[in-house]
């Protein structure tokens, strides 16, 4: 079987060639299309890093499609058909669901790191359509289900790769027929891991436990995991596993978020001639602007960024002060940010439903209504394969000069959420959005202090990972000051996903 016929830069096409062999040495040969069973006792780890624009996710995509030709099994966190143990198999992942969505809008079917260590069980009659719709089986007939419905099940999966889409597409709910969740009790084959800059040294290490073979892209301009000492866990690896790509493609040179981007690592440039270069690339590009007050229109669902708290917490204030909102509730709208699951241990099935649905500590909600119940809420976890859930919710919204948050309303445990209408710059990594606002007074205050984080002054990295979260447009926002919205916030544009799923059990 061919190569994949894209045309690779050289370090590309070097590193295309290095990976090609690891895969071959570990019995998948994407060249020849030829699979061996796994080998036992065998593990490699790789690493492909290189900065925005160079390249990864291309190199990543093109490895996906040339294992998939070749016969090996994508996994995904939603499915997974009864293998053979022979069978090949390939995972891709992301530490968010906002990564891992910006990676399937690319063709590529990723999950979260999380939700590959917890499987679904399905009702054993809803399984004949997952298992005929993964081709693992013949088109089953269901009692109390069409022809037609499976029609609409089979179009959704051939164009989005979701079985839990493709039975919602059919008219049913996921408690219809993901019956609960079991976390993994056996390794599987392939990793490839995407944004690996964000791992820790304990993720990595169960990753490695899962996925004899190993493939992680990062970025090593971003900023390192917390409490890592500005390291990555690629930055230990030998220097023949890590290929560093260096070339910034020619179609995405002409983006001039990225000449910016890749103008912080001249050591010539300072803050002040930093933001000399945004404003003149504001002059000559609409897709740079130099703002002179946030957009409130903007932080419903792209947050502002931020590096210090202080700022993070005013602007939020701000946020709900001009749309209205009562101290005493949440209006429809506003964006959330999951800071994790506040559940005793006896409740673990519960805490795995949370989290396998989408809500992992950094999962960007949109609040929607209240639930049924007291202290539960309605939600659209951004990013999520299935978005929609109703859960038992604890919403703190911090104030300024105030140590303790207000509590609108609060479910006696379940899980927990900051506000979203800005967040850190380190919480943003993983996630990009078509228009970012880059708070540029925080990125000024991060200069003056001259910190460092490996050899690399804090504010550019801050700046870098910043910029590069705008998928089209970047606001570089000069003043501390809001406009006022041009409207109320809005839900309508959500709510016509399938329907939601309930998780609105006794706790």
């Amino acid at each position: 079987m061919p190569a994949p016929t894209l045309t690779f830069s050289h370090d590309q096409a070097e590193a295309h060639d290095r990976v090609s062999e690891m895969l071959r040495s570990a019995g998948v040969d994407i060249d020849e299309g030829l699979l061996t069973p796994p080998r036992e006792g065998k593990h490699s780890v790789m690493a492909v890093t290189g900065k925005a624009g160079s390249g990864k996710t291309l190199l990543l995509a093109a490895l996906y499609r040339a294992l998939e030709d070749a016969g090996v099994e994508v996994v995904s966190g939603d499915y997974e058909s009864r293998r053979r143990k022979e069978k090949r198999s390939l995972a891709i992942l992301a530490p968010t669901n906002k990564a891992a969505s910006v990676l399937r809008m690319r063709g590529v079917p990723a999950t979260t790191i999380h939700r590959i260590l917890y499987t679904p069980v399905y009702d054993p009659e809803y399984e004949r359509i997952a298992e005929w719709l993964a081709g693992q089986g013949e088109r089953p007939e269901i009692e109390g289900l069409t022809d037609q419905a499976l029609d609409r099940a089979h179009a959704f999966y051939q164009n989005n790769k979701s079985i839990p889409g493709a039975l919602a597409a059919a008219g049913l709910r996921g408690s219809d027929f993901i019956t609960g969740w079991k976390r993994r009790e056996e390794p599987l084959d392939i990793g490839f891991v995407d944004e690996s800059s964000m791992l820790d040294e304990k993720q990595f290490e169960d990753l490695q436990e899962i996925f004899p073979t190993l493939l992680l892209f990062g970025d090593p301009a971003q900023l390192a995991p917390v409490n890592q000492s500005g390291s990555m866990v690629f930055d230990k690896l030998p220097a023949p596993a890590r290929m560093d790509l260096h070339r910034v493609h020619r179609q995405e040179a002409d983006n001039p978020i990225l000449d910016l981007a890749h103008a912080l690592s001249d050591p010539d440039v300072d803050f002040n001639r930093f933001e000399r270069m945004v404003e003149d690339a504001a002059s000559r590009d609409e897709r740079v602007k130099l703002a002179q007050r946030v957009e409130v229109d903007l932080m419903a669902r792209s947050p502002v960024l931020v590096w210090r708290n202080v700022t993070r917490i005013r602007l939020i204030n701000a946020f709900r002060s001009v749309h209205g909102a009562p101290e005493t509730a949440l209006l429809e709208g506003e964006p959330l940010i999951c800071d994790g699951i506040e559940l005793p241990l006896k409740h673990r099935k519960k805490r795995l439903d949370l989290e396998a649905r989408g809500l992992i500590k950094g999962a960007q909600v949109i609040y929607l209504e209240p639930g049924r119940k007291p202290g539960f809420s309605r939600l659209h976890v951004i990013g999520a394969e299935d978005p929609q859930v109703s859960a038992a919710s604890i919403v703190k919204i911090e104030k300024p000069d105030e140590e303790e948050p207000f509590i609108p309303f609060a479910a006696r445990m379940g899980a927990t959420f900051l506000h979203g209408a800005a967040v850190t710059i380190h919480k943003a990594q993983g996630s990009q959005w078509p228009d970012v606002q880059v708070f540029a007074p925080d990125i000024y205050a991060a200069s003056r202090t001259g910190r460092t984080e490996a050899g690399q002054p804090l504010w550019k990295r801050l700046a870098y990972v910043a910029i590069t979260r705008a998928e089209e447009r970047l606001h570089w926002v000069v003043r501390n000051r809001l406009s006022k919205p041009t409207g109320p916030l809005r839900v309508d544009d959500l709510r016509v996903v399938p329907v939601p799923l309930e998780l609105e059990a006794e706790i």
